[in-house]
């Protein structure tokens, strides 16, 4: 029994050392692409990654995406942005929501596309390549969530920048900074395979019109 339990030890000890390699190992490789500021040609697009909304509105985190992206669409970073989230139910849908808002603060119509499925990081950038057809862009999340997305990416092919949306403090930060250890070590093997998105779909060029993927009246 004894023998057992230690054996038990030195294998929890050893997944341990492993997640904590993956883990280490995506922030290593991705830390140089997260950016103060964009001075890229030819950006593609800016993909902006869903958080989450509440009674209609963006939750804190996702509205400080939202503000962070349309201030680098101001400064010319790039003509066109993707809001890729969850549109997965028709009471649940983040991605008209996110469209209306930066509508609200000046983004024409039709410079905004959105993802209706975007149900994972993994899912919206695999998308953002294979359906919207972009090859060079500037993911706008928090910055923990920018090595995985970054990470994502350069796996996927995709030429990719990052620019951290932390704006305030989030209640609940330490639980997601643990959290997102474990994903990033998902995404690690995930993208090894590089299984297809859920939903592929016609493909929709970034750099047309954003209304093409209007599902209501905006």
């Amino acid at each position: 029994m004894v023998k057992v339990l230690k054996y038990m030890a030195v294998l929890v000890i050893l997944i341990i050392i492993i997640v904590l390699i993956m883990n280490f190992y995506v922030i290593f490789k991705t830390k140089k692409q997260i950016l103060e500021s964009v001075e890229k040609d030819d950006i593609d697009c800016i993909l902006v990654l869903g958080a989450g909304v509440r009674n209609g509105k963006p939750t804190d985190m996702l509205a400080d995406r939202l503000l962070t992206a349309i201030d680098l669409y101001n400064n010319k970073v790039a003509h066109k942005i993707i809001m890729s989230g969850d549109h997965s139910k028709k009471d649940y849908d983040e991605v008209n929501i996110m469209k209306a808002y930066a509508i609200e603060k000046g983004v024409p119509s039709s410079d905004i596309f959105m993802d209706h499925a975007g149900f994972s990081s993994y899912e919206s950038i695999y998308r953002a390549k294979e359906i919207f057809e972009a090859k060079k862009i500037v993911i706008v999340t928090q910055k923990y969530h920018l090595y995985r997305s970054l990470y994502i990416a350069n796996k996927l092919g995709i030429e990719a920048y990052g620019v951290s949306a932390d704006l305030r403090k989030y209640i609940g930060q330490s639980y997601r900074e643990v959290r997102e250890i474990l994903a990033r070590d998902k995404d690690f093997v995930k993208c090894i395979f590089k299984p297809k998105s859920t939903y592929m779909g016609e493909v929709i060029p970034v750099n047309g019109d954003g209304d093409i993927t209007n599902d209501k009246d905006i």
